[in-house]
């Protein structure tokens, strides 16, 4: 049963056995000091090291860990821990901690403020703090053109692994996506655009890049290639095609 005045975050995690304890002890401890109810929710995206095992031994009521066998992205992730989540609010953060969970508080507040429908982290947001290599710098301006060319986004930055949305959206927006990697934060904000919820803010952040990120140097050139082709099948499917229209709701997911 929906809970008032609570608080839903997923945290998808991939093989995070070495910091993942710590990374969520630090997270409970930013929610505990919230005037909120809350419940953080762990996915781990595989089954791949040990990191299911490092959560459970985690005593606290507040923490639930979910998992599943094989590796299916980040996106796969959020869903699945979204679809289990009792929130008023619910969103989710990356692992790894690169970004400053005290955000949370901001993203909380600008949400009360503007009556926001989603509350994105911005990198560019004018107050926010980014410790972040010049490349991925290059690359998020170029993606980013390239979304607001197609999309006409009035947001700046639509990428970091940090966003809230009211549950009415989640409920109305989950169900239809399709992405399950990196494509995913853009489908979200493309597909609730187009459904009318144009209430999208930024709130700004604190991240400083650890480099521990799965995306290695080897396969980023690919990531960044199947990215663009993803974001162009979102196009294809909300701007042409119509394909998130209610009559192919037999083709949703599921979301009480």
């Amino acid at each position: 049963m929906k809970e008032s005045n609570f608080l839903s975050l997923v945290v998808p995690a991939y093989k995070q056995e070495k910091t993942i304890v710590k990374d969520l002890a630090t997270l409970n401890n930013v929610l505990a000091s919230l005037n909120t109810n809350y419940e953080i929710i762990v996915v781990v995206d595989g089954f791949l090291d040990k990191t299911f095992e490092e959560i459970k031994k985690i005593k606290n009521k507040n923490i639930k860990v979910y998992g599943y066998q094989d590796n299916k992205g980040k996106g796969y992730a959020i869903k699945y821990g979204v679809e289990k989540a009792v929130g008023d609010v619910i969103g989710f953060i990356d692992a790894g901690m690169d970004l400053d969970p005290v955000a949370i508080s901001m993203l909380l507040n600008h949400m009360e403020w503007y009556d926001a429908d989603i509350i994105v982290g911005s990198k560019l947001h004018p107050v926010s703090q980014v410790d972040y290599p010049l490349v991925r710098r290059i690359l998020s301006w170029g993606y980013r053109t390239f979304t607001h060319i197609i999309f006409g986004f009035g947001i700046k930055d639509t990428q970091t692994g940090i966003k809230l949305f009211k549950r009415k959206v989640v409920k109305d927006v989950f169900p239809r996506l399709l992405v399950d990697k990196f494509a995913f934060d853009i489908e979200i904000l493309a597909l609730a655009y187009a459904l009318g919820y144009k209430r999208i803010y930024e709130a700004p952040i604190k991240l400083s890049f650890k480099g521990n990120s799965s995306i290695s140097s080897t396969n980023l050139w690919k990531i960044i290639i199947k990215m663009f082709i993803d974001t162009l099948a979102v196009f294809y499917r909300v701007r042409v095609i119509k394909f998130y229209r209610k009559k192919n709701k037999k083709n949703w997911k599921k979301f009480e």
